[in-house]
């Protein structure tokens, strides 16, 4: 299943997918130098939008949470990407502590989990949960919709390890993005690998760090296979002090808004595009698609109401948003049923293991899909990510997800540099 791209502006993407069709073997090439440059994050996953005349990142999870969400023909797929990912990081690795987001009544999120200890199990690992909850003060089951059930477990710290109270793990996943900041159990583990690091977590990590990242990243690729880099790369700014409910730093707000909005706007008359440029404004750290609102002119930043201001002032974990990106609005023109979706490529270490397409019947086509009402289409992706089929043209199945696969990379590519640049000074 591949959605419908409802717009005439086709051709450009179908062009640009058509480029990456012929440089294939040039990109792959590409591709694997990086990677001999730098460590992937151990697991990702990056939303994308697809406006027909552009293909851009808009937002990349260094602790996915949809891995539920994937088509269970994919499954072989990530079991043996985790055991490259594992191999390199631990090499004699038996036992890793799997530490969860506190979300204990969320079904789907906690059918993530369980999909996640499946495919760990299969590469040979033991792998149990730790939980952070203070309640969980002894092994507490929980039965999950679907018929299978997990096993939280009390966390018991030693000097510089973190384990169960029979069980000492070489390695600890996190599944939580650490909004509420870095819990002091979690810090100075010195004799244990934590997967993501823990400057990956919300209270270190910047979405504009990453989003510079990308630009360079972008750029490079771009001149490597000769296309535009704006194609693939949505423009951005930001502002570090902002306090919506004094109206604090609205000024830089709007001149920022106005800046990229302008970007936008030539970019369009070059490519005689008719669509109306909008940004998206963002929490600068933060996910759960909290704190996020379109803007189309700079004057409606300068005009918010009580209400508007209230929604953009808290992000997860009701912290106080004082930091946020302005990124350029990339339309998505895909529609499934007549609903606008956008895909989510996940990826372990670097490969692409699988992707669905985020639903929302009563958003638009300029609007965040991330949020209440939406829905997921775990079906849609029926081939994989890394095979095109030259054969064909460049909007079939396996070459529209290859295009995707390609723009997914390039954010983890992003991220594993973001990450490098970020990485703690030890002493």
């Amino acid at each position: 299943m591949v959605p419908h791209l409802t717009t005439a502006l086709s051709g450009p993407l179908l062009e640009l997918e058509r480029r990456f069709l012929d440089s294939s073997a040039q990109i792959e090439h590409w591709m694997r130098a990086k990677w001999q440059e730098h460590t992937p994050p151990f697991y990702s996953s990056c939303d994308l939008r697809n406006s027909g005349f552009k293909l851009a990142p808009v937002d990349t999870n260094l602790f996915p949470g949809g891995f539920n969400n994937l088509n269970s023909a994919f499954l072989p797929l990530c079991v043996q990407a985790a055991m490259v990912a594992i191999e390199k990081i631990c090499p004699d690795a038996r036992n890793l502590l799997l530490i969860p987001e506190n979300h204990t009544r969320n079904q789907f999120y906690l059918q993530n989990v369980a999909q996640l200890v499946t495919i760990l199990r299969q590469t040979g690992l033991n792998v149990r949960l730790g939980s952070m909850l203070p309640e969980i003060t002894k092994p507490t089951p929980i039965e999950l919709a679907n018929g299978q059930s997990l096993l939280l477990e009390p966390l018991v710290r030693g000097e510089y390890r973190l384990g169960l109270e029979d069980f000492s793990p070489c390695a600890i996943l996190l599944n939580n993005d650490l909004s509420a900041g870095i819990p002091k159990i979690l810090q100075n583990l010195n004799e244990q690998v934590i997967l993501p690091p823990l400057h990956a977590g919300w209270a270190v990590r910047r979405k504009s760090n990453h989003f510079a990242a990308y630009d360079e990243v972008a750029t490079h690729f771009a001149q490597e296979i000769g296309i535009d880099p704006w194609r693939i790369n949505p423009a951005f700014s930001v502002c570090r002090s902002i306090n919506f409910h004094d109206r604090q730093g609205e000024e830089c707000l709007a001149a920022n808004v106005a800046s990229v909005l302008e970007t936008v706007k030539e970019k369009y008359k070059e490519y005689g595009i008719s669509e109306t440029p909008y940004v998206v404004v963002k929490a600068d750290a933060g996910t759960y698609g909290m704190g996020v609102m379109t803007v189309r002119d700079a004057d409606e930043v300068i005009a918010l109401n009580r209400k508007q201001r209230n929604k953009m002032s808290v992000g997860k974990e009701g912290l106080e948003v004082s930091e946020v990106l302005i990124q350029e609005g990339v339309h998505t023109f895909e529609t499934l049923n007549d609903a606008v979706a956008e895909p989510v490529i996940y990826m372990i270490d670097r490969y692409v293991v699988g992707g669905f397409y985020r639903v929302h019947t009563g958003r638009g086509k300029d609007e965040n899909l991330n949020a209440p009402g939406m829905h997921f289409e775990p079906l849609a992706f029926e081939t994989g990510c890394n095979l095109p089929d030259y054969a064909g043209g460049p909007d079939t199945p396996p070459n529209r997800f290859y295009a995707y696969g390609v723009v997914g990379r390039l954010a983890c590519l992003a991220a594993a540099l973001e990450l490098e640049r970020s990485t703690p000074e030890l002493g």
